[in-house]
């Protein structure tokens, strides 16, 4: 559901940097970067999605999700610049967080007029340790507050907001946790999907063979081209080693993003079980329809 959604916003937006910013994404992260947890910083913003105290300790006990929104007790009744609605951590692990508390979603340039921000109501958007959620394109905004305007009355549901949970670890974990990142996606490199090539002498396989040949060896030639090492391809689930050059050349791409193209190459490397597959579409030589097909 997650990955129809995902796929279906892409292609209302139509927007290249988009993709290469932030991209499709299954129901879970698998990569570290979903798995490492941020630490919470700075002072609690005026609308919270957990309550203090006692309270605290009976929700982690009972496991309860609810949404408790609570003012500061430095905003005014018609104070609304300085609101705010905080994700809970509990946002990023796809359990249902609360009702929906809101009636309107907007979008509107951030306070420092670089980037964009999510509004629902009068209260801004913030990530789960009280940032700022500050989106690179107004395209990404609009694509995110659409996911908001869509959760029903009954519960909030993370799991069909796949690009709030992606601009979540952009922001707040990758900082944290790059070099495990990449380290991850270099780890698995070898096993690449794309490496792995069917038989052609056996009619159980060969079909696959030519589906392979038609769709992947295109890839593997624009590799060639972009980097200088075409891949080995093996008759294996398990790949086989490639030449130390690409490997480098690869690694060196991933150093090179930023944050949020990091995010995206690492969760379309997921999706797909293919490195190659994620850069190719973070260098445009492919489209998320053609990752699909």
């Amino acid at each position: 559901m997650a990955n129809l959604l995902i796929n279906r916003t892409l292609k209302s937006i139509g927007n290249s940097k988009l993709i290469t910013a932030l991209s499709s994404r299954s129901r879970q992260f698998s990569s570290i970067a979903a798995v490492e947890q941020p630490q919470s910083d700075g002072p609690s913003s005026s609308f919270n999605f957990s309550s203090d105290g006692q309270e605290n300790k009976n929700n982690r006990n009972n496991q309860d999700d609810s949404i408790h929104i609570k003012p500061s007790s430095s905003s005014s009744k018609h104070e609304t610049a300085s609101s705010s609605v905080t994700m809970p951590m509990s946002f990023m692990t796809g359990s249902i967080v609360g009702k929906r508390f809101y009636n309107q979603v907007t979008t509107r340039k951030a306070d420092d007029g670089n980037g964009w921000t999510v509004m629902l109501d009068y209260r801004t958007l913030k990530t789960p340790s009280k940032r700022p959620l500050k989106l690179p394109t107004l395209a990404l905004a609009k694509a995110i507050a659409a996911e908001w305007e869509y959760q029903q009355t009954d519960g909030i549901r993370p799991f069909t907001m796949p690009l709030m949970r992606l601009a979540c670890t952009a922001l707040e974990r990758v900082p944290l946790t790059r070099p495990k990142v990449v380290d991850y996606l270099m780890q698995k490199f070898n096993q690449d999907l794309v490496f792995c090539r069917a038989p052609d002498d056996n009619d159980l396989t060969s079909v696959v063979n030519e589906r392979q040949v038609k769709k992947i060896d295109p890839l593997l030639d624009w590799v060639k081209s972009e980097f200088g090492f075409k891949p080995v391809v093996y008759s294996s689930f398990f790949g086989g080693k490639q030449e130390d050059g690409l490997t480098k050349a690869i690694e060196t791409v991933l150093k090179q993003t930023d944050d949020c193209e990091l995010a995206a190459i690492d969760a379309i490397a997921s999706s797909a079980h293919s490195l190659i597959i994620a850069i190719g579409i973070y260098r445009g030589k492919l489209q998320i329809e053609e990752q699909l097909s």
